[in-house]
Order: structure tokens, then sequence, then C-alpha cells
């Protein structure tokens, strides 16, 4: 199966579930205070325990010994992709709204859309580097990224809650968990090994509704937008489209090619696999993450579906030209 037909079909399935999030709404099984609600019980619970059951997964000495330089390309893709929203900001937002563009160009899709990909075009190997960069993306998303979101005020000047948030937590046990306790990745281990069995597949059950949730709280949330997107919300919008599908991508192919040239690269797949990420839409999880840090939800709503609606032409186009 090509890449352009695997995100085809994904993207598909993603549209479908922010479409029964928006008809929910429209028919008032839900209201605004439901949505909001939803979407924390998606941060603050679902997220976390998908961060440690996927580095239960991922995580281990020999992973961290031979391709340690995978997580910080990582955290280094999502830097780089803050440096190009911090770039094109005074041209797209104003000051009020910096924070959640900046986050947005920032904050690629790095599991959802690119692990059915990176596995259809690398194999396991592919599987393997999506899920350590995923180690080096949390960190920044759970730091830097709620920090930026957050916006200037009490809730940034008091680190206590930005530092000891769930993510943070939970990317920090997973790690610590996966390193002292290797038996732990065994989710579904006979006799004794059940007392942790059971527990650690509940986590990967809460874990595995983050994705869902967070399309029919995306869908939700555009279904109380109005029609239609006034003149100031084009800007922002169009300045996110620049930024995540075109502007980031570019910038870390010039990045890594440079890095490539010097001899620092993990591997030909590592690489390939971060330029994949790069080019990747906004992540659906943003929506979810602007109602829970003050940002912009209506922007995250309106970027998530048409980044997401136009990476079925620039995903392929960029996957052809790594």
């Amino acid at each position: 199966m090509n890449e352009a037909w695997v995100v085809l079909l994904k993207t598909a399935s993603m549209f479908l579930v922010i479409g029964l999030g928006w008809l929910a709404r429209r028919r008032g099984l839900v209201d605004a205070a439901a949505a909001t609600a939803i979407g924390r019980l998606t941060v603050d619970v679902a997220f976390p325990a998908l961060v440690v059951t996927q580095l239960l997964k991922t995580v281990d000495p020999a992973a961290l010994r031979h391709e340690w330089a995978v997580p910080l390309m990582g955290a280094f893709t999502l830097c780089l992709a803050g440096g190009v929203g911090l770039a094109l900001r005074p041209f797209f937002s104003d000051r009020s709204g910096a924070p959640t563009f900046v986050f947005l160009v920032a904050i690629p899709n790095w599991i959802f859309l690119p692990l059915p990909i990176a596995e259809a075009l690398f194999g396991g190997d592919g599987v393997r580097q999506v899920l350590l960069f995923n180690v080096g993306a949390q960190a920044i998303l759970w730091t830097l990224g709620v920090w930026t979101l957050s916006g200037p005020g009490p809730a940034r000047s008091d680190w206590k809650p930005l530092l000891l948030n769930p993510g943070i937590l939970s990317t920090a046990c997973g790690v610590a968990l996966a390193l002292c306790f290797p038996a732990l990745r065994s989710f579904d281990s006979p006799g004794l090994r059940a007392l942790w069995a059971a527990p650690l597949q509940g986590l990967a059950m809460a874990g595995s509704l983050t994705i869902p949730l967070s399309l029919l709280v995306t869908g939700m949330q555009m279904s109380g937008l109005e029609p239609g997107a006034k003149a100031p919300e084009l800007r922002p919008l169009a300045g996110v489209l620049l930024g995540r599908l075109l502007a980031a991508p570019l910038a870390s192919v010039a990045v890594l090619r440079l890095l490539a040239a010097a001899g620092w690269m993990p591997s030909p797949t590592a690489g390939r696999v971060a330029l994949l990420i790069a080019a990747m839409p906004v992540a659906v999880s943003c929506t979810v993450f602007a109602e829970r840090y003050s940002g912009d939800a209506a922007l995250s709503a309106r970027a998530i579906f048409h980044t997401t609606l136009w990476s079925v032409l620039t995903v392929p186009v960029f996957c052809w030209l790594f």
C-alpha cells in the first residue's frame, strides 16, 4: 500500500469521527460544557495513560544506547517548528492569539497518521522509530508546549502546575518503569505477572480512548463555530496552514540534510521518519490542549480540520521528495 493511499484512508477515518462529534453537539446530545469536560478527561486521564503504555513498549536500555539520537530528533523537530511559528507570528497573528498560533505550528500529528505510513514504508523499523521519536516529542509537548500555550499571566508564571502536569508525570513514570522493570512491557503475561498485567491492560484501554475522544471534541468544537470564517480568523488560519504544512517541513529538510552531511544521523530510516512527522498536520489533541490551557480552541479546531484535509496533498508530495 503506497503512502498516498495510507494518508487518504487515515484522513477519511479521522473526518468520520470528527463528523460524529459535530453531529452529537448539533443534535443536542452534548453542549459546550460537556465538550470542555471531555477535553479535560482526554488531557488529564486518557493521554497520560497512552504515554505510559507507549513508553513501556518503546524504551529499553538497548534502544536508548543505539538510537539515543531519535528522541532528541523528536524534541528538536518540535522546537524547530515552534521557531517557524515564532517567525511567522508577526505576519499572521496578533499578540493575544500568538500562544495558540505558535503551539499549532509546533505540534504535528506524530503518532496517529505517521505510524501506519511508517509501517507501510519501512516495516517494523519505521514503527520503532516513530515510537522512539514520541519520547522526545512528549517531553517538549508537556513542557515548552504547555508553557507556550498558557501565554503570559498567572498560569504561566506558576511553574508548579506546569512541571507537575499529568503529561510530565506520565512521561517520567513511563521511562522509569521501562528502564527499571523491563518485564512490564509484557501486558498479557501469565502466572504471577498477571498482577501487573491487569492494571497495564487497563491503562492501555484508557490510552486507546485518546485519539477518538480528541477527534470527537474537535467535532464538537467545530459544531459550535459559525459556518465559514471571518476575515480576522482567516489570517491566523492561513498562517498555521503555511507554517505547519510547508515552512516547518522545509526547515526540517534543510537542517536534517546538514546534520546527515555532518555524519550526525542515527540511521536513514530515522531521518526519513523525522521528515515524515515534520510534514504532518496539526495534532488532533491540540483542541483539547487549547481548552485545557486557555488557548484558542476555535482556531485549533479549524486548524486541525484544514491542515488534515490539505495534508492529503502535501504529505504524499513530501514523502516523494524525501
